[in-house]
């Protein structure tokens, strides 16, 4: 049990943070195991609203996946992925509209509401919030030749209109949006959530941007968890990329760090969701946790 003492340390180390951080924007990213685990569900529904309630704008962008698998399960659905993204048909879309839009974000605005906050959720459609269009990818195939893939209803994000989020923090509420975005032709499609973050952060000129992902952060050494990079620049990234380091699905988490970075956002964060109050712990103290990718000057 923590002391009375204590509580009071703590609380002074927050202060100079929440004066610092007092009326900024930060962009959200929430997924992974921090989405399917009640109890860091809780601690992360009430890591947002105790960054409103000191004066902060919290945005979150959630994504879904598990409720998705589970949906297309039930109605006998194959899922198949290539390069980690899911191949998206006109049914599939339907299904993740329906779970993103509906039932996962609901649950969030109604977890943010029960907790003292006040929450509005919104799809990227809404108010024309994400325009998109479909997203090319190829594999490499037998002889080691690319090949183009149809992804089908996966998009990538072509512009952001912010006015609508503006609005929604301008009136006191937190914004808790479905990375679902429209195209030219009215079509839905579906968009990373990472890259959905990443490009809401770089038009609302955010002061953080901050994934929750499933691991502590990146490693110098994958087998080494005393390795952990607290820091990395932008100019660092490509090279750690190269060397192995940065690999698998991080590095996508990386390059939108890199590119909200050069469309002026402030900070970026690759945090651990599976440790409790993880954003907390990254904003409010002096430690911090995971890895901050950084502009070069800083």
């Amino acid at each position: 049990m923590i002391s009375p003492l204590e509580k009071t340390e703590i609380l002074i180390e927050a202060l100079p943070y929440i004066k610092k951080f007092y009326g900024k924007t930060v962009v959200i990213k929430y997924g992974g195991n921090a989405m399917i685990n009640e109890d860091l569900t809780q601690a992360v529904v009430k890591d947002v609203v105790l960054m409103r309630l000191v004066g902060m704008h919290p945005i979150v962008v959630h994504g879904g996946g598990p409720d998705i698998n589970n949906l297309l399960k039930k109605i006998g659905k194959q899922t198949e992925f290539v390069n980690g993204l899911r191949v998206t048909d006109k049914e599939t879309m339907d299904i993740v509209e329906m779970v993103l839009a509906g039932k996962v974000n609901k649950r969030i605005v109604s977890l943010i509401n029960q907790s003292g906050g006040s929450a509005i959720g919104l799809s990227g459609k809404d108010g024309s919030l994400i325009a998109a269009k479909k997203k090319e990818t190829t594999v490499v195939a037998e002889g080691g030749q690319l090949v183009n893939v149809d992804l089908g209803h996966v998009g990538e994000v072509v512009d952001i209109n912010p006015e609508i989020i503006t609005t929604v923090i301008e009136r006191g509420y937190i914004p808790v949006i479905a990375p679902i975005g429209v195209g030219s032709d009215g079509e839905s499609y579906n968009i990373n959530a990472d890259t959905a973050a990443g490009e809401l952060a770089r038009a609302l000129k955010a002061d953080k941007l901050v994934l929750l992902t499933d691991v502590e952060g990146i490693m110098s050494d994958s087998n080494d968890k005393d390795s952990l990079i607290s820091s990395l620049a932008v100019s660092q990234v490509s090279g750690l990329i190269k060397d192995g380091i940065i690999s698998g699905g991080m590095i996508p988490k990386v390059e939108c760090c890199v590119r909200a970075l050069e469309g002026g956002v402030g900070r970026t964060h690759i945090v651990d969701g599976r440790l409790s109050h993880s954003l907390l712990l990254e904003i409010f103290t002096d430690t911090g946790i995971g890895t901050m990718v950084v502009p070069d000057e800083e």
